[in-house]
């Protein structure tokens, strides 16, 4: 490799998991000649990331099977970290982007200064700002692990201006230390020429039952209750409708429980498929083409993953006033905003998407919705603002580098 190369290349600390972010990414810098060590897993190992000459591929993860058992979770973890370690003291790259922290996250902040001490700028995606908060746990020593760890990073880059200003405000991170890119649409999930009548078929769906979609893992802030709530309300319509709940609970098996009692309480089994267990890649179309309209009833996020990818099949959205979903959902082109935490209001906004044109036009809105998601939320257009803060560092590391040979 010639010096040239080794100047060019970033460390990319996937964490492992979250595959259509990581390989979305990676596509899109690869793209723009960016070489690449990309420290995957298993899970991650993608043809198009080990044939590109510009990838170094490292599994440092391995595998990640959830079945494994407790004792084989704890030997592949302390491997990783042992991996992990050894890599960062003779790793080439002077860039380390880390787009997500693994399970142990105080463990991977405290590594942050080992990697600063081996002379590496450490750039980090905050898909959360904090997590802790969102999820009813904060606590201040969470908040004082992420004081620290905002702190030692060179660069951040977030999703939304929302996130932005939150670390401005809650953890005082320099503006200019900011920066704000799109979340890249999902290309990786594998689709077909089926179509949505099919799709229904496939589900033993009716081809005119209003289709609700409830998608991902399930926890307490996605607010699935709001969603059996308003269903409760929308069955004494008249209209036929029918919520598919696609997920898995995340740790969370009381409020799934309580979640399967308000369903039994308003007598709501004719009006739900249940499919609570791990959706594979090649059955998501299935669940988003057989849907008329994605329900995210969420209590507190940040931006949804599930949004992008649901625009990517055209599919419109139903969205809780709720962080930063605003600002990706179109009033009456690509959705309709609700107030949060009121079934009331999820029901009439509901009732007015099957009423809107939005609907009735729902073949031509999917195409226009499809188009729409390709220009704004383009990987291209993420990799193009990650390149340049990437010079950015380098230009940094030289410099601090000049400095510590002239002392």
């Amino acid at each position: 490799m010639n010096s040239e190369n080794k100047q060019n290349r970033v460390a990319l600390f996937t964490g492992g998991g979250d595959r259509p972010y990581a390989l979305g990414l990676a596509s899109a810098l690869i793209s723009r000649g960016i070489f690449l060590d990309f420290i995957g897993s298993d899970y991650l190992s993608a043809p198009e990331l080990r044939k590109s000459a510009l990838v170094r591929f490292l599994n440092l993860r391995g595998d990640q099977s959830p079945d494994a058992s407790y004792w084989r979770k704890c030997v592949r973890v302390i491997l990783y970290y042992v991996r992990l370690v050894t890599y960062a003291a003779t790793a080439e790259p002077r860039v380390f982007h880390i787009l997500w922290n693994g399970k142990l996250e105080g463990l991977d902040r405290i590594l942050l200064p080992y990697y600063k001490l081996l002379g590496k700028r450490l750039l980090f995606t905050a898909h959360n700002v904090n997590a802790g908060k969102r999820d009813g746990n904060d606590s201040w020593f969470n908040r004082l692990s992420l004081k620290f760890q905002y702190k030692v990073l060179d660069h951040i880059f977030v999703h939304t201006l929302r996130m932005k200003d939150e670390l401005i405000e809650e953890f005082a991170v320099p503006q200019e230390k900011i920066s704000v890119i799109p979340f890249g649409i999902n290309e990786t999930v594998p689709t077909t020429e089926l179509s949505p009548v099919d799709a229904k078929k496939r589900l033993g769906l009716n081809r005119d039952t209003r289709t609700l979609l409830f998608f991902g893992n399930i926890a307490p802030y996605k607010g699935l209750e709001y969603l059996v709530e308003s269903l409760a309300i929308l069955s004494q319509t008249g209209d036929r409708y029918c919520a598919v709940i696609a997920g898995k609970p995340k740790n969370c098996r009381d409020y799934w429980d309580g979640i399967r009692k308000a369903i039994l309480r308003h007598q709501l089994q004719g009006y739900i498929i249940e499919s609570s267990v791990y959706i594979p890649e090649e059955e998501v179309e299935v669940y988003f083409k057989a849907s008329d309209v994605l329900i995210l009833p969420y209590t507190h996020i940040y931006q949804s993953g599930v949004l992008f990818l649901s625009y990517y099949f055209g599919l419109p959205v139903v969205a809780a006033d709720v962080g930063s979903l605003r600002e990706d959902v179109i009033e009456g082109r690509t959705g309709f905003i609700c107030r949060p935490k009121d079934p009331h209001h999820l029901a009439a906004t509901i009732r007015r998407y099957f009423q809107s044109e939005l609907y009735r036009n729902l073949e031509k809105c999917r195409r226009n919705i499809c188009e729409y998601a390709q220009e704004r939320y383009s990987w291209s257009k993420a990799a193009e603002e990650i390149h340049r803060i990437y010079d950015a560092q380098r230009v940094q590391s030289d410099s601090i580098s000049e400095k510590n040979q002239i002392v």
